[in-house]
């Protein structure tokens, strides 16, 4: 068993970095991961396309020069229409070789509803999900010849984001997921539930937090996603409404063994001063873990010297 405490990573977005059209101001990875090193974190995500390096060797020497690994990342793919295009299976397909050269697992999966970015909501007709369908056992077949576990991401102004697209792709799909406390809290499905109900399905997990009052507005469409982000919708682990230490208890107690990843969405205007900004609020998240480590796990056993 792997001690949570060493299964604590980092997504470069909460640094502000997405791949996203016109999404901010895009810290450099040596400067992303630098400061990942510096709170302590022993791993991170891949970030957006060509974010660590342009070849795959490039992606993990650069993540092992200050002594992290690479243990995911978020793929943003259309799956719901018939005509793939040829950039989004290249792209695909270079994700999928990149994270398997870097010794990932799993690939998180991001099912795109609209390129624009994740203001808009909306629901699929039955003839998408049938294309969904299709394309996703695609990728599933792809990514595991690779050795890699497609993990579904629930998301915000995507294809599967209210409680019924997550309960449609529960029941009719074998899918792994990636649990998101922050994007389940703020699309009105409980987080802690969907661990408890489903633990042998969450093969790896994002961890942010959201006060209720900030989520409620969004919900509520009066401020968009982009917009409520901007204004710091996402709070570091223990400064919002969320239950996380419910959620990654109740994992742990089913035996979940795979990485805790805090992803707290950030959109920076401009850069701040070295290891300011970002890195604070995932330093207060990184030590909040910890903490529920030692909580969760108790103190290490110390086998006595023989008399």
């Amino acid at each position: 068993m792997i001690p949570l405490a060493d299964r604590i990573a980092g997504a470069p977005i909460s640094w502000g970095v997405d791949g996203s059209p016109g999404w901010g101001h895009l810290l450099s990875s040596d400067r992303v991961l630098e400061e990942m090193a510096y709170i302590g974190l022993s791993a991170t995500e891949l970030g957006p396309d060509g974010f660590l390096g342009e070849t795959p060797e490039e992606a993990r020497e650069r993540a092992a020069s200050v002594g992290l690994s690479v243990v995911g990342g978020f793929v943003p793919l259309l799956l719901h229409l018939p005509a793939e295009s040829p950039q989004q299976a290249a792209y695909a397909d270079r994700a999928i070789k990149t994270l398997s050269a870097c010794g990932s697992e799993v690939l998180v999966l991001g099912a795109v509803l609209d390129r624009r970015g994740y203001d808009r909501s909306g629901s699929l007709s039955d003839a998408h999900w049938e294309t969904f369908d299709h394309n996703l056992k695609r990728l599933v077949a792809q990514s595991g010849e690779e050795g890699l576990e497609v993990a579904l991401h629930q998301h915000w102004g995507m294809a599967v984001e209210r409680p019924q697209h997550l309960e449609r792709v529960l029941a009719n799909t074998d899918v792994s997921l990636c649990l998101d406390t922050g994007h389940m809290f703020l699309a009105g499905i409980d987080p802690l539930e969907v661990a408890r109900s489903v633990p042998d399905r969450v093969a790896h997990v994002h961890l942010k937090d959201v006060e209720d009052s900030a989520a409620s507005r969004v919900r509520a469409g009066e401020v968009p996603f982009r917009e409520a982000v901007k204004s710091g919708l996402f709070r570091p682990l223990g400064a919002g409404d969320v239950d996380i230490r419910g959620v990654i208890t109740a994992l742990e107690s089913a035996g979940y063994q795979g990485w805790y990843v805090i992803e707290q969405d950030k959109v920076l205007r401009q850069p701040p001063p070295l290891r300011q900004g970002p890195v604070e609020d995932a330093s207060i998240s990184v030590d909040y873990l910890r903490d529920l480590a030692r909580l969760i796990e108790g103190p290490p056993v110390i086998d006595s010297p023989p008399t």
